[in-house]
């Protein structure tokens, strides 16, 4: 099996990118070579404009939004909670709070910077833990500086970060990929520059995509869905 490198497009409140994750790891685990597969994610805000401590449910959001009642909203939130179940992930639709995703993605970017793949992807998996299940806001910067150490990230350099505006063009960077892209929706996967997949699917199909990357040919492709 040839090298693999995924690329993934994400947001960190968007629970289909949080069964993406845990579905891409089921699907390098069973692959022919897993330590050849390496993954590494880039920003994407569903909505930039959300603002900062707004303190708000995502429920109260969804139901304002569309014009429901809050058990409408419960609902719609509860799809992706319960396709989660079976990958181990628990996502606690009343607890959730409308938070601005942007720096939540700075730390994400600090850990690739600070420990490659692994440690980004532990990041990414803690705020994804505190978003869903925990109830966190994460747009506050006392629950940031606690979430990315506990991720493993230098204490001292997330502080850093969120003071200023460090990885601020990381993020809009991976943004403006996206357009180029033409990336309308997450989760994205990109296996080796070549294989195209959108959205949320099967283990399956996530293995078909990895081994289309790791073809020897350099033609572009898409993964069946």
């Amino acid at each position: 099996m040839n090298a693999v490198e995924i690329d993934v497009w994400a947001d960190v409140v968007c629970p289909w990118c949080y069964l993406g994750k845990r579905r891409l790891e089921l699907a390098i685990a069973e692959s022919a070579h897993p330590a050849e597969v390496t993954v590494t994610y880039h920003a994407f805000e569903l909505d930039p404009s959300t603002p900062k401590g707004t303190g708000d449910t995502v429920l109260a959001w969804l139901a304002g939004r569309y014009g429901t009642d809050l058990d409408g909203a419960r609902e719609m939130a509860e799809r992706p909670a319960t396709m989660g179940r079976p990958d181990g992930i628990d996502i606690e639709v009343d607890k959730q709070l409308r938070s601005n995703s942007f720096d939540a993605h700075r730390l994400v970017a600090l850990g690739l910077a600070q420990g490659g793949p692994a440690l980004q992807g532990a990041v990414l998996e803690r705020m994804f833990n505190a978003h869903f299940t925990e109830g966190k806001a994460i747009d506050d910067v006392e629950t940031l500086q606690r979430l990315g150490a506990e991720a493993g990230l230098d204490g001292r350099r997330v502080s850093a970060v969120l003071a200023g505006d460090e990885y601020t063009d990381e993020v809009r960077g991976d943004e403006e990929a996206a357009r180029e892209l033409g990336i309308t929706g997450v989760p994205f996967y990109m296996g080796n520059h070549k294989v195209g997949l959108s959205g949320v699917h099967t283990v399956e199909i996530l293995g078909r995509l990895i081994e289309a990357a790791a073809a020897d040919d350099d033609e572009p492709a898409t993964a069946d869905a």
